[in-house]
């Protein structure tokens, strides 16, 4: 298992379109994947469970993926928070 920090960076925090991507690129991976938020786990492959996170810009998350591709699925999916989702910082 491996555990990632992040920090939603974009303005308009976790909403509709940033929640799909997490999920599309999460599911390319066959590892598991659980966002925590303030002692909140949801599974990071399930649209409603990221939606309900309602996670603001500069909140903390933290990212756990376990299985064969869990490096790799870690690596991608920060990618994705530090890039902002593509939205303005």
């Amino acid at each position: 298992m491996i555990e990632r920090e992040v920090t939603v960076t974009n303005r308009a925090g976790l909403h509709t379109r940033p929640a799909s991507m997490i999920v599309r690129l999460a599911s390319r991976f066959q590892s598991e994947f659980f966002i925590q938020k303030d002692g909140y786990e949801i599974n990071g492959k399930s649209i409603i469970g990221v939606m309900t996170l309602a996670a603001e810009q500069g909140a903390t998350l933290m990212l756990q993926l376990d299985g064969v591709d869990e490096v790799e699925a870690a690596d991608a999916l920060a990618l994705l928070f530090e890039d902002g989702f593509g939205e303005v910082k």
